[in-house]
């Protein structure tokens, strides 16, 4: 007879932490796929200019936000904010992160051999080389169901005052990251996973907070190892995170419907 127990699943594990300062190493450059932080570019690399776009722009799977369920802080850590989808399932469509595709979320593709200038009130961040388990998205922070493993995954995506860099760094998995755009006035949002090619990476610049904002761009990397799915062999992934590890102030949006996700319909 096999054991009654399953094997605790893994959720995250964090591997190794290295401290970044921004003032004295500014740009983040992908190095063959090894994320790297510098006080310059290296020669004849131009960096990027981060991603601009226009307040209109739309891509992924479009939700009507039909209601603000509520609005709770958090202090000190941030602010919690309950969207009520007029939905009854949520769904985020696949997409690979192209440039154009990361760029209606605000965010800039890093592909190897290029190179960004970081944009951060924070001087010194935190780079963490993190596993991420498959099953890390199916817990909620906000419903009192503590360390429970759910059988769902609902939204659950944020914004800050600081900048992000998710490296793909698992040797033979994509990294996915889940963003949406959210227009509070408009009543809708848009939700994507953004397939993260294996040695690209994501900068997501600071994010404050702003009454004037038309919209919202917004992120979460706890499905990081979503690619695992149907893998029997593998079920989490590596990869390396740029974040302010402490005392960072965060604003969450959640809704507790279920989600829904998939594969791009093309390899990246």
């Amino acid at each position: 007879m096999p054991d009654p127990n399953f094997d605790a699943p893994l959720f995250i594990k964090e591997i190794h932490q290295t401290n970044v300062d921004t003032v004295a190493t500014p740009y983040f450059y992908n190095d063959a796929g090894s994320p790297t932080y510098l006080a310059q570019p290296p020669a004849g690399v131009v960096p990027l200019m981060p991603a601009t776009t226009d307040p209109a722009m739309a891509i992924g799977a479009e939700h009507v936000v039909a209601d603000v369920l509520g609005v709770k802080p958090t202090p000190p850590y941030g602010i919690e904010t309950q969207l009520g989808f007029a939905a009854e399932e949520v769904y985020f469509e696949p997409l690979w992160a192209t440039r154009t595709v990361a760029a209606a979320f605000g965010i800039t593709l890093v592909e190897p051999g290029q190179a960004v200038m970081l944009s951060s009130p924070v001087v010194e961040l935190q780079q963490i080389e993190y596993e991420y388990g498959v099953f890390a998205g199916h817990w909620s922070p906000y419903q009192g169901t503590g360390n429970t493993l759910l059988s769902v995954v609902c939204s659950d995506l944020e914004h800050h005052n600081f900048p992000h860099v998710f490296a793909s760094t698992d040797p033979t998995q994509p990294l996915v990251i889940s963003v949406g755009r959210y227009w509070p006035k408009l009543g809708k949002i848009r939700l994507a996973d953004l397939w993260v090619p294996q040695g690209s990476a994501l900068y997501v610049p600071p994010k404050p907070a702003s009454d004037r904002l038309e919209y919202i761009d917004l992120h979460n990397n706890r499905n990081s190892a979503r690619a695992c799915w149907g893998n029997i062999r593998q079920n989490s992934i590596v990869t390396h995170t740029l974040l302010q590890n402490e005392h960072g102030f965060f604003y969450w949006y959640w809704n507790a419907i279920a989600t829904a996700h998939g594969r791009p319909v093309d390899i990246g």
